[in-house]
């Protein structure tokens, strides 16, 4: 009998040296949480989304009432700054035969303290459904265990960490718990609906899809998908990707620079495709016959999303990594609206920076790599917006981004030097210098 492609990566992964373990972060408590919540939802039998909403014992309904009963548990504990939303929509697809059914996302929005930062919202959601072999089967056992109970209790374990941070953050945070995920991204294109109906600007997006389990890996660093722009290195994902590594340590994390498994999509993708920040978590090894697969034994192979194949001190540092950006982002200022690069045929490259106001801005942190590097290094501090010019600095061989840095200390995202934009069509262009 051929060996499967879960073994093949498992023995592969056997023979690499073992990373340094991380840093600890996450406690035992957190662990023990991670599986009281995931065995809450694998005790609704199926969630998937076509199966009731109505049914307290059995179905997505069941599954919902878990976030729901979870997150407001939090929210008393919060003193009230943590409000939580059911989210009930209509919405259709392929999966669900092109007929509009019903769906209910849950959400808890820990307001933001500043005004100039609190409409910008950084979410972190997983998805509540779970399915069987077949996508449209609403009756067979779908236990949904790490696809995705691990991603609820990552986004609920995260609303316990952060609602009760004193002080609070300047920009709002979202938690969240989708429906419709499996039925084709449903419940995550409604969450960035209603955040724009909402007024909201998402200045970052997590998708925690499958972080339960680490399957025998050596490696235990969770992957982090981020997809490149146009140039297929920057985009705001892969900024965000990089931020997180920069603050926990490469120990801890493994970006993987694409916008997900191949062949493969999560709920970041509507964030991403619309050119907002967004990351997927991911743990690092999946063992595909348990996911999407009928609970079942065949040929002595155990298949489906079982709770017995979780390791929740695994899914309680990821929680704790999700954490730890969400945090670093919602109290930093906003990014540079713009950091633009001139210079071209000439020694010194000129980078203006453009920002708005903001009283708890300490400065800007103008940022440099090598076109073949894929990390960035500080290259120097500046203290206001404006014109930088670096002398004897060539635009040719370097990138250059931009961001900005609290008076307490936390940074934003790095936005990207570009050129100033083509002059208008019929306009006469200034010669360069040396032609």
């Amino acid at each position: 009998m051929k060996p499967s492609c879960a073994a093949l990566a498992v023995s592969a992964l056997l023979a690499v040296p073992a990373l340094a373990a991380p840093a600890p972060a996450a406690s035992a408590a957190a662990a023990d949480e991670a599986r009281t919540i995931v065995s809450e939802l694998v005790a609704c039998g199926t969630r998937n989304s076509l199966s009731s909403w109505t049914d307290p014992r059995r179905g997505i309904g069941c599954g919902r009432d878990v976030a729901v009963k979870r997150f407001g548990e939090i929210a008393a504990k919060s003193g009230g700054r943590l409000k939580v939303i059911v989210d009930k929509y209509e919405t259709s697809g392929p999966r669900t035969g092109n007929v509009k059914v019903p769906m209910e996302n849950v959400y808890a929005v820990l307001a933001g303290t500043d005004p100039l930062r609190s409409k910008t919202a950084y979410v972190v959601s997983g998805h509540l459904d779970s399915r069987a072999s077949d996508v449209m089967d609403a009756k067979s056992d779908a236990p949904g265990a790490d696809d995705d109970g691990s991603g609820v209790a990552a986004s609920i374990l995260s609303a316990a960490a952060l609602s009760t941070r004193p002080g609070g953050f300047r920009a709002t945070l979202v938690f969240a718990a989708v429906a419709g995920e499996e039925q084709g991204l449903l419940g995550a294109r409604r969450l960035k609906e209603w955040l724009g109906q909402q007024g909201y600007q998402v200045g970052g997006m997590i998708t925690d899809d499958i972080v339960g389990a680490t399957n025998g890996s050596r490696d235990r660093r969770p992957r982090v998908f981020s997809e490149g722009g146009p140039d297929g290195v920057e985009s705001p994902g892969r900024e965000m990707a990089r931020r997180l590594e920069e603050l926990v340590g490469r120990e801890r994390v493994r970006l993987v620079f694409r916008r997900d498994r191949f062949g493969r999509g999560g709920d970041h993708l509507p964030f991403a495709e619309a050119g907002l920040p967004a990351v997927r978590f991911t743990e690092p090894l999946e063992v595909y016959e348990h996911q999407h697969q009928d609970v079942r034994e065949d040929k002595g192979v155990q298949y489906g999303d079982l709770i017995r194949f979780m390791d929740f001190p695994f899914l309680a540092e990821v929680a704790a990594l999700n954490q730890a950006i969400l945090a670093e982002l919602a109290a930093a200022p906003a990014p540079p609206k713009s950091a633009v690069l001139g210079g071209a045929v000439t020694s010194a490259a000129k980078i203006t920076v453009d920002a708005e106001p903001d009283p708890d801005r300490k400065g800007f942190e103008i940022l440099q790599r090598e076109t073949t590097d894929t990390r960035w290094k500080v290259l120097r501090a500046v203290d206001q917006p404006g014109q930088v010019v670096l002398d004897n600095t060539s635009t040719d061989n370097e990138f250059f981004a931009v961001r900005s840095v609290g008076r307490n200390g936390h940074k934003s995202l790095a936005v990207p030097c570009v050129p100033a934009p083509a002059p208008p069509v019929g306009s006469v262009p200034a010669r360069p210098p040396g032609r």
